[in-house]
């Protein structure tokens, strides 16, 4: 979890929150919500959240934190009646300034979502068009509310409001894929700010951004709030977010309110042994690197994990000599094609048998494609990468079969990368199916064995991806890469959806595999308190090229670029 960012937006700095409490109707009233999910196999009810409620004024900013799965994002979907009315039953009253939104016909919801009231979602991929420019979708969510706003109205706002999340308006054209995870969810923050709401849900809205673009998304969260005097109720799992971002703090577990209070006071002395777990489990940048992390089940761990790092092996596991990745530029009707897309040039990378090399920078530096390349997803422009000696480049079908048992990813975005079709037993089935010899009861007696590993239970063998929370379909992705037991693990940001105390079972499981099986990672994150705790050499890439390359503590006390000390300092 990053430290707290500096400059972030207070709603004391914008407006005295207190005497809206005292003077004013709160802009966002819940009383004794209830969200109960129908078990789609006939099974009991499962209560989400329970007699929840709270109070949101006019320019306030209320946190709500918990653990993966404990009804954070159930609440906000319930606030906007996103939730699929057959299988959910929602009771209890939840107002928008007077209006009752529980139990309102759709119409009525319609004219309140993405208008007076707007969600930023968790997962970026899913919630926008493939089929439509990014543009094009910012200035519909706009005329929605603006019918009498014409296209170039429109397309001018989108555009600057593009530019305003620090994505160039020249991109307005180009389509999601194109983007970087936190690219993506810059667009998502964008798109809910498109109309200046009353209220802004925002539900892990910088779980995928790198420090400095978290604090400008922060600091825009600000602006609105003094411009608007917009409520926001912040749900996410970065306790450090929550410090310097919000007035007060709700604490969720099993859909239950363990205490609520000001951010201050909960996070110096909070009353209640859960919330305290949880605030023990937050990592930080002075945080000692290689020491098991504190966890709500185990909140004093006393173990060290050995360090791997390898200075000059007889042999590197991987070598990356000189890569460039380009992609074509768009072509232009009249005229010729754009200059295409540098988005890794000149790279090279070295990582030793059984270490982990933290690869950083900002959201569209290129991190995510050199890891596709090395994973063989994607064929680079130019240059080498050798595995174990061998040019991976262009495989043989013997390496490819070869790579896919050794090399194995963890994704960025969890939902996207699992099959919505297929439980979690078939997901963890196949790699098994593939690479080992076991029969069918001992492949799913391995699977259940790999959810436990990751803090999941063997019962949730036969449920689907959507039946998750996005920090649980995380770990169900960890489990998947750990099923044909891998020689590299390439992990994009692996714990950016979780939880701290989650996070914290993850990063303690990948340290005990990294020293008991030897296994390398090639570790993607942003964030840098992780990359200080979990790796042994760091790597820092802007706009597509290596500036920096050295071990970590060298990196960490005296880093040589400009751009590495800026990086630094964005979450100090």
């Amino acid at each position: 979890m990053n430290s707290t960012v500096p400059g972030t937006l207070k709603a004391t700095d914008a407006v005295d929150t207190g005497a809206v409490r005292r003077g004013t109707e709160p802009v966002l009233s819940v009383r004794d919500l209830t969200v109960t999910f129908a078990d789609p196999r006939g099974g009991a009810p499962v209560t989400a959240v329970r007699d929840l409620s709270f109070d949101l004024a006019p320019g306030e900013v209320l946190g709500l934190v918990g653990e993966s799965g404990s009804g954070k994002s159930t609440v906000g979907l319930a606030v906007l009646g996103l939730h699929d009315p057959r299988t959910t039953t929602v009771t209890g009253s939840i107002r928008l300034d007077g209006q009752e939104l529980a139990g309102a016909e759709e119409s009525a919801l319609r004219g309140v979502r993405g208008g007076r009231a707007a969600l930023v979602f968790q997962d970026a991929l899913t919630s926008l068009s493939p089929f439509h420019g990014v543009g094009s979708q910012l200035a519909e969510m706009y005329r929605l509310h603006h019918p009498e706003a014409g296209r170039a109205e429109a397309g001018r706002r989108a555009a600057g409001m593009l530019d305003r999340v620090g994505i160039p308006a020249a991109r307005t054209r180009d389509y999601p894929h194109q983007f970087s995870g936190g690219m993506r969810q810059r667009v998502m923050i964008a798109m809910a700010l498109m109309n200046d709401p009353q209220v802004l849900i925002a539900d892990e809205p910088t779980t995928a951004l790198d420090a400095r673009v978290q604090r400008q998304v922060l600091d825009l969260l600000g602006e609105l709030q003094r411009e608007h005097g917009t409520a926001v109720l912040l749900v996410s799992h970065d306790l450090g977010v929550v410090a310097g971002t919000t007035d007060r703090t709700l604490v969720l577990r099993g859909g239950v309110e363990i205490e609520s209070a000001p951010t201050a006071e909960l996070l110096s002395a909070p009353r209640e042994p859960y919330t305290r777990a949880l605030v023990g489990a937050a990592l930080r940048l002075d945080s000692a690197p290689g020491t098991a992390l504190p966890t709500v089940d185990d909140p004093s761990p006393s173990r060290t994990f050995r360090p791997r790092a390898v200075d000059r092996p007889e042999r590197w596991l991987v070598e990356v000599d000189d890569l460039s990745v380009h992609f074509p530029g768009r072509r232009r009707f009249p005229g010729p094609r754009a200059e295409p897309l540098r988005a890794v040039e000149g790279l090279g990378l070295r990582i030793g048998p059984g270490e982990t090399l933290g690869l950083v920078g900002e959201s569209g530096s290129g991190k995510s494609t050199t890891a596709r390349v090395l994973a063989g997803l994607q064929r680079p422009t130019g240059g080498r990468v050798l595995y174990d000696g061998q040019d991976v480049t262009r495989p043989d079908r013997e390496l490819r079969k070869r790579l896919s048992r050794e090399i194995q990813l963890v994704f960025q975005d969890p939902y996207a990368s699992l099959n919505p079709r297929r439980t979690i037993a078939r997901t963890l089935d196949t790699p098994l199916r593939l690479h080992t010899g076991l029969d069918p009861a001992e492949r799913r007696e391995r699977s259940a064995e790999l959810l436990e590993q990751v803090g999941l239970e063997a019962g949730h063998l036969d449920r689907y991806p959507h039946e998750f929370s996005g920090g649980q379909r995380q770990r169900i992705g960890i489990a998947r890469a750990l099923a044909p037991q891998p020689r590299l693990i390439i992990a994009d940001e692996p714990v950016s959806a979780l939880d701290v105390s989650v996070q914290a079972q993850v990063l303690n499981l990948l340290m005990e595999l990294r020293e008991r099986l030897g296994v390398a990672f090639l570790f993607v994150s942003h964030d840098l308190a992780v990359v200080r705790h979990f790796c042994d050499r760091v790597a820092v890439m802007h706009r597509g090229r290596l500036v920096e390359s050295t071990d970590r503590d060298r990196l960490f006390e005296a880093p040589h670029t400009e751009y590495t000390r800026e990086l630094l300092a964005a979450v100090h």
